[in-house]
């Protein structure tokens, strides 16, 4: 069967993209969102590594992926999977909360597979009425969807783990990075930088991200590279403005971690119109 995705931007509801997609023999190599990941499995399964637990989401289950949380993804059949994805914003589900009067912090979804038949219905409905540009309806139920998803299935974040030290020291290394996207440190200059040991840091930074410091960068790099892409610079530009050897290197990677090439991106989120085909 022929790999299929189509990516866009909500017509109606701020800060959150979608995705339709059909895939067999693409693999989403392991990186972290800086929102959340939401979605239903329409037809086969889906096969995904979430901070080092294997997970399987078949037809008819939910995936609930927190921000900044580590996973992969790939077929867990050999016929892949399809599925219709939403990825709102920390800020977007964290004033949802509010509004039903959740604890204070970001909202946190303990499972990452979850038979829900009645909130799949509903991701279903909403995910096809933004997919025609059916604005009011399509903001309706995509509110009234993550509503429901954060009173049945949302927790307290839970607290991190990790000494005092070795927050300092990630947090820190986290700022370096963000500020480094083209001329990156090496782990002994990153770990000299916030006063650590290379090993100590290594091992502090996978506990807390889930990430070797390397594989961020990249994570990091193609988050820059959507926000460069969705306000219309090339992608030839945007592999050099974010680090990327050239445009084949920001393309390999863009559509490991986002599932289509930049180019598509680009295209989908700023003129997607009801009717489009979608973006192979």
């Amino acid at each position: 069967m022929r790999e299929q995705a189509h990516f866009w931007r909500h017509p109606a509801v701020p800060e959150t993209d979608l995705l339709k997609a059909r895939y067999v023999t693409h693999r989403f190599s392991r990186h972290a969102h800086d929102g959340y990941a939401i979605g239903l499995i329409v037809e086969g399964v889906e096969e995904f590594d979430y901070r080092g637990t294997l997970h399987r989401a078949r037809a008819g289950e939910l995936v609930l992926v927190n921000p900044d949380a580590a996973h992969t993804g790939q077929a867990g059949t050999p016929g892949g999977w399809a599925y219709r994805m939403l990825y709102p914003s920390i800020d977007l589900l964290a004033g949802i909360a509010a509004e039903l009067g959740a604890p204070a912090g970001t909202p946190h979804f303990p499972e990452q597979v979850a038979r829900d038949d009645d909130l799949a219905a509903l991701l279903g409905r909403a995910h096809r009425a933004a997919e025609r540009g059916d604005a009011l309806v399509a903001s309706t139920l995509s509110r009234t969807l993550f509503g429901r998803l954060l009173t049945r299935h949302a927790a307290p974040r839970p607290a991190a783990i990790l000494p005092a030290e070795g927050r300092r020291a990630v947090r820190e290394a986290l700022d370096l990075l963000h500020e480094s996207l083209v001329d990156p440190p090496t782990l002994e200059d990153l770990a000299g930088a916030v006063g650590a040991r290379p090993f100590a840091l290594l091992r502090a930074f996978k506990a807390a991200t889930g990430l070797p410091p390397h594989a961020y960068l990249t994570s990091l790099r193609v988050r820059q590279a959507r926000r460069l892409l969705l306000s219309g610079v090339r992608p030839a530009r945007v592999a050099a403005e974010v680090g990327f050897t050239d445009q084949a290197h920001l393309n390999r990677h863009f559509k490991r971690i986002v599932g289509v090439p930049p180019a598509a991106f680009q295209r989908a989120a700023g003129t997607y119109k009801t009717g489009d085909s979608p973006t192979t």
